[in-house]
């Protein structure tokens, strides 16, 4: 899982490329997913009046922009892929930032929620610190955070043409007390199986 002498451009630079190449497939393999549950556990910690302001973390082609749209809430977009921008810009007419996961530029108290749905896996744990902060210091107070990654046993590398990191719940959850976020709650995903079949770890946490 590792490439020698990889630095952190390379590592967003492969990664992103790996999307572009894919990316109307990509669009055609996700647009189905349900995440509905994503979606309520993170509204449903927010400690604010709606409709929320919410920043989609990786937006990819935009299907999760629509579904917070359609419920009311007030979305933008951030992505690194151009052609997801581009993708996204089109399917929801919503405000999409195009911006590297790892040189965020992001205004201060400016959202209620962060979805980070399958995006924050790709920070690999050197850099994880300094983006959670940032996504800390965009969140209005009361805000939320959600984020759903692949977890594992800490193995951090290459998979194919993508960089990644599988965490163990224990050492997601110290990154985030550490980034000053306070847990709501936890989670497995797909819901109803047991946990070997359980892929994702989903968890929620709000800025006090």
């Amino acid at each position: 899982m590792s490439r020698p002498d990889t630095d952190d451009t390379d590592i967003s630079r492969l990664t992103l490329a790996h999307y572009e190449a894919r990316a109307e497939a990509f669009r055609a393999g996700t647009q189905d997913h349900d995440v509905s549950q994503n979606i309520a556990a993170l509204l449903g910690a927010i400690r604010a009046v709606p409709p929320f302001d919410i920043l989609d973390f990786g937006c990819g082609p935009g299907r999760d922009l629509l579904a917070f749209a359609a419920l009311g809430h007030r979305p933008v977009g951030l992505e690194g892929a151009a052609s997801f921008v581009a993708m996204a810009r089109e399917a929801s007419d919503c405000e999409v930032w195009q911006q590297d996961f790892l040189s965020l530029d992001l205004p201060p108290a400016r959202f209620d929620g962060v979805f980070a749905n399958a995006s924050l896996f790709h920070v690999p744990r050197a850099n994880l610190p300094a983006v959670l902060a940032a996504l800390h210091a965009t969140l209005r107070t009361g805000g939320a955070l959600f984020a759903s990654n692949p977890r594992g046993n800490d193995e951090e590398g290459w998979s194919g043409e993508r960089y990644g990191v599988w965490h163990r719940w224990e050492s997601w959850r110290d990154f985030l007390l550490a980034a000053g976020f306070a847990e709501v709650e936890h989670y497995y995903r797909p819901a109803g199986l047991p946990r070997e079949q359980q892929p994702w770890l989903a968890s929620v946490w709000r800025k006090t």
